[in-house]
């Protein structure tokens, strides 16, 4: 990769063991000659693998003896320029040790710099506009470097060696307080003026690094439900940010793991199990407002020297939630943030550094002893990824998406590169930034797709762009085998599996709406084997918002007509009037698609429960069941289902759970009972299906995507019980089992294909 400090890091370990000779990049990597005595030259090679910079990637190391060269010196030479030379830009990077200690240090030129980097950290993908990566092609290129900023710039000594975003105060970027009408507030400071403001309760919008966040402190409910109400968000989680892990620990539970991926140099958002109320733990540290309803709070460390100097011994914990409106992607521009985030915050932290493309946090979660990322952004983009088997004679590919959760993905020579989170693409503004991205990803790629992949959903967003690239064939891809791809191509697994494909909603081959799928797969194709039973998705989309609906369905589907006395007993936070038409709806069928969705069957189970009956979020039922179980007691009862089978296919019933979730609910069991004993039986279910595939197929692998598997409880109950029975489980760890991973699965999907059909 350019921008890894790894020529410089050469250089000074070659100079350490008295070697000549020279360093450059090259097509294919990093070419090295050196020439010395033998045991300084086998030294060498063990210090470039175990300390090589922390943003580099070695694959391999190939060494070849040469006649000496008698070369005087060590010397960094001008990369090559070879056609098909492939440019990698490094993902932004958390602040390193050495530069933190910096900005602490009065004594230090950089004391108190909040744009302070070097090799090993700081902006990359967000400011540069084109590749080759160097200064004059980044947002840094109206900032001259100061005499003492180019002497650090030019010298392969020192760690700011080719750092592009290389500044200090006397050069570089600063930091501007205004108000919300841009009247600049008069200080000597802006960021002490910024921690007096948010001290006394004030909703500050803050440009970081990818965009900008909206900042109050986390430990004031007066201060979080000032920016719920303002920002029309009654439920939805805030992330929020604290100064280390030590002050981390007096509000969550941080794990060793956990704690290694806060810290890491990607420094994502890390969802954290809360405290409870109950002894010896200390309530009422952060605000009940910052996550109502939920179990896990998410939790990120300071990933640029502003966020330290902003949170260091000032505050336990700020709420630092993505700057934008609902639905909208995260603002990145100055005059945008004025423009749409005035009516919110009372005063704005700026900077005039511009952000070329926005780049929200990524999110990460424990599940299974190992680090899930929920949402790929800042810290992993664009690293990229290598596909099983796919060779770099594959031509260029470029692959949409679905329609939330948007991500493309471009196949380059055998790699995949994914984009950023750009959110739901239903509106304007997320439309615009997705084209902006893939764009942006194109050109500092020099990608020229010859194949578009794309969901089969004719409606899409990201469908309809596809089909508007000229001059490349397009494919199709069902939406819930490319979750399966997915999981198989980040694994590097090109062998069949089976496929548990657990998710919201998805069109079909038959054109119904799947989501609770089981395959036997691979990269080149898959076979439908069984589903959970269709319900009545009634008012289409609207079920996804109005979890109630998906409860009658549900009701009438294990009732028949007497579902009308369960649905007004169990639904009470619901009109009479909204239950009685949603059962006419279903009766007569109208605007009542049907749906194999398992994110709709737990819809229904958190309205059948009394705990969610109206989303005010996307994914809100599914979340705040799933801390029901973490917050009651874990027990292995399971209510019953049927498995039958309908034209050679396993259909999984799930209306003897629904008739024995409305007995419990009416004897009285405790929601935390009832939410357990549901997960339970959708893991068991499962597992059963699972067998009956190895039994009649002879596969033993299986491979769990789909929004669903964002559910801790749920993941790891199945992933146990499949584990219990001799499977080998293929799940999601770098990119999100949700629909963020459509992309790299379509792409790998056509690469088979070409490689198949050669077209």
């Amino acid at each position: 990769m350019q921008g890894v400090g790894f020529r410089p890091f050469v250089y000074r370990i070659a100079r350490r063991q008295n070697l000549a000779g020279w360093v450059l990049n090259d097509t294919l990597g990093v070419l090295i000659e050196v020439e010395g005595d033998r045991g300084d030259v086998s030294m060498f090679l063990d210090v470039l693998e175990q300390d090589a910079p922390p943003l580099a990637r070695i694959e391999s190391v190939e060494t070849q003896d040469l006649p000496l060269g008698g070369e005087e010196g060590f010397r960094i030479l001008k990369s090559a320029t070879c056609e098909g030379k492939e440019p990698v830009i490094p993902p932004d990077i958390a602040t390193c040790e050495d530069c933190l200690r910096e900005i602490f240090d009065p004594a230090d030129r950089r004391f108190g710099y909040a744009f302070t980097n070097c090799t090993n950290c700081g902006p990359r993908y967000t400011i540069v506009k084109d590749t080759p990566y160097d200064r004059p092609r980044t947002s840094m290129s109206v900032f001259k470097m100061c005499k003492l900023c180019q002497k650090e710039y030019d010298s392969p000594e020192d760690r700011r060696f080719h750092a592009q975003p290389n500044a200090c105060a006397a050069c570089g970027p600063s930091l501007t307080l205004t108000d919300s009408r841009r009247t600049a507030v008069a200080c000597d400071d802006p960021l002490r003026k910024t921690i007096e403001l948010l001290k006394s309760g004030a909703v500050v919008a803050i440009k970081g690094l990818g965009g900008f966040h909206l900042a109050c402190d986390a430990t004031s409910d007066a201060a979080v439900g000032r920016l719920r109400k303002r920002k029309k968000r009654p439920y939805k989680p805030f992330a929020v940010m604290s100064q280390d892990t030590g002050s981390v620990s007096q509000y969550a539970y941080v794990s060793d793991l956990e704690r290694e991926v806060l810290e890491s140099y990607a420094s994502p958002i890390v969802l954290l199990r809360k405290f409870s109320k109950a002894p010896p733990f200390k309530a009422g540290i952060i605000s009940d407002l910052v996550a109502p309803n939920i179990s896990d709070l998410g939790v990120m460390l300071p990933y640029t020297p502003l966020h330290h100097l902003l949170v260091r011994n000032n505050f336990l914990a700020l709420v630092m939630t993505s700057g934008n409106l609902t639905d909208e992607p995260t603002i990145a521009a100055n005059e945008v943030a004025f423009e749409k985030l005035s009516h919110i915050a009372d005063n704005f932290l700026i900077h005039n550094r511009e952000i070329l493309i926005q780049n929200d946090d990524s999110i990460v979660k424990v599940i299974a002893s190992e680090p899930v990322v929920m949402r790929r952004a800042r810290g992993y983009v664009l690293e990229p990824l290598k596909l099983p088997g796919v060779g770099r004679d594959v031509p260029d590919i470029l692959a949409v998406g679905a329609e939330e959760k948007g991500t493309v993905c471009f196949l380059k020579r055998g790699r995949a590169f994914m984009s950023q989170h750009l959110g739901d693409l239903k509106n304007r503004e997320s439309i615009l930034s997705f084209e902006k991205t893939a764009t942006h990803i194109r050109r500092l790629l020099k990608v020229k797709p010859r194949i578009v992949a794309h969901d089969l959903h004719p409606m899409y967003s990201s469908t309809r762009y596809a089909l508007r690239q000229s001059g490349a064939a397009t494919i199709a891809v069902q939406h819930h085998y490319a979750h399966i791809a997915a999981c198989l191509a980040e694994n590097g697994v090109s062998k069949k599996v089976i496929g548990v494909s657990f998710d919201g909603v998805g069109l079909g081959t038959d054109d119904r709406t799947w989501g609770g799928e089981f395959f036997t797969a691979d990269l080149t194709g898959f076979q439908r084997v069984g589903h959970l039973k269709y319900a009545y998705l009634p008012g289409g989309d609207a079920a996804a918002k109005e979890p109630y609906r998906m409860a009658i369905s549900y009701l009438q589907a294990a009732f028949g007509k007497e579902a009308e006395t369960p649905a007004h007993r169990l639904l009470k936070g619901i009109e009479k009037e909204k239950i009685d038409f949603v059962i006419r709806m279903i009766e007569k069928q109208i605007n009542s698609p049907l749906t194999s969705s398992t994110g709709r069957l737990f819809d229904a189970a958190a309205a059948l429960v009394g705990q969610c009956q109206i989303n005010t979020y996307e994914g809100q039922a599914p979340m705040e069941l799933e801390s029901l179980v973490w917050s009651g007691r874990r027990h292995e009862q399971s209510y019953p289902y049927r498995i039958g089978n309908e034209n050679d296919m396993m259909v999984v019933d799930v209306s003897p759970m629904i008739r024995r979730i409305v007995q419990d609910v009416g004897n009285g069991k405790t929601k935390p009972y009832v939410a357990c004993k549901f997960h339970n039986t959708v893991a068991k279910y499962a597992l059963e299906v699972c067998e009956r595939i190895k039994k009649s197929r002879g596969l033993s692998s299986v491979a769990l995507s789909g929004g669903v598997f964002q559910n801790k409880y749920l993941t790891e109950r199945l992933v146990s019980l499949l584990e219990g029975k001799g499977f080998h489980v293929y799940k999601h760890k770098v990119v999100p089992p949700n629909d963020g991973s459509i992309s790299l699965g379509q792409a790998a999907v056509a690469a088979y294909h070409h490689m198949k059909s050669g077209r």
